[in-house]
């Protein structure tokens, strides 16, 4: 499979988002950068360009399905992409007063860390079908293994989108499109440092990137990392109920509200 020359990065303001695109920037590389923070996402795209990536921006919130349908098709009329990474996300949970996250939070995390990436990824696949190549990369969560007692609806999310991107690379497996799961632990970012209790085995934003970024260009199926707490929340999802309850129990991530 040939390197991608065209990608188009969603949540690219800041995070994990802002790191890929910029260890894929450089010369002849096209960069398609959304996010709804306009003045994070001119930030990235200037480090982009310093790099020699040739860049265009959309300020766009990945919920509102039709205005990102519209700009994506535009950018593949000009030149086909032929990568996108669905990383726009949210968290929301249970805030250091013990209050839970609400309808309103529960929700807003699967409108945006779900469905927000099926808005990235649908207006694209036609074309990429039709073209027989692409790469399709969707940033989840180890969360995604078992449900969190204090971040039910986030767990919920990315659970979600790990098993439409599991079912997306199946589908897709005859149409030369690649699709690779990202399911990260704790690193350092904006939205990890809202997390308050244990952060095992947490690792360096550019650390993770790095991982990301080889796993999207090999195009793996499937990178959970680090592998020991994968590997932690796997058996306790296969522990009997009861007993995996108590275990999760034993994890506190109580989530500060976003500054």
């Amino acid at each position: 499979m040939d390197a991608p020359r065209c990608i188009v990065v969603s949540g690219a303001s800041r995070g994990l988002g802002a790191a890929l695109a910029e260890r894929f920037a450089q010369p002849g590389m096209a960069l398609r950068l959304v996010a709804r923070g306009a003045e994070g996402l001119a930030a990235t795209a200037a480090r982009c360009r310093a790099r020699g990536a040739e860049v265009q921006t959309a300020a766009l919130d990945v919920r509102d399905g039709a205005a990102l349908a519209d700009r994506l098709r535009g950018w593949d009329a000009a030149r086909p992409v032929d990568c996108v990474i669905a990383n726009a996300g949210i968290s929301r949970g249970r805030g250091p007063d013990g209050a839970f996250e609400g309808t309103e939070g529960a929700t807003a995390q699967v409108a945006v860390n779900l469905l927000g990436a099926m808005h990235l990824v649908e207006p694209l696949l036609p074309a990429m079908r039709a073209r027989r190549a692409g790469r399709i990369a969707l940033v989840a969560s180890v969360a995604a293994y078992r449900g969190l007692p204090d971040a039910p609806g986030y767990a919920a999310s990315k659970a979600g989108l790990r098993c439409y991107g599991e079912g997306l690379r199946a589908a897709l497996l005859r149409d030369g499109v690649a699709v690779t799961v990202l399911l990260p632990g704790f690193f350092d970012s904006a939205m990890g440092a809202r997390w308050q209790g244990r952060r095992p085995l947490a690792m360096g934003l550019d650390a993770a990137a790095a991982r990301c970024h080889r796993a999207i260009l090999a195009g793996r199926g499937r990178l959970a990392f680090p592998l020991p707490l994968a590997l932690l929340l796997r058996a306790v999802d296969a522990l009997p109920a009861p007993l995996a309850d108590r275990a999760v129990r034993l994890m506190r991530f109580r989530i500060a509200p976003e500054g």
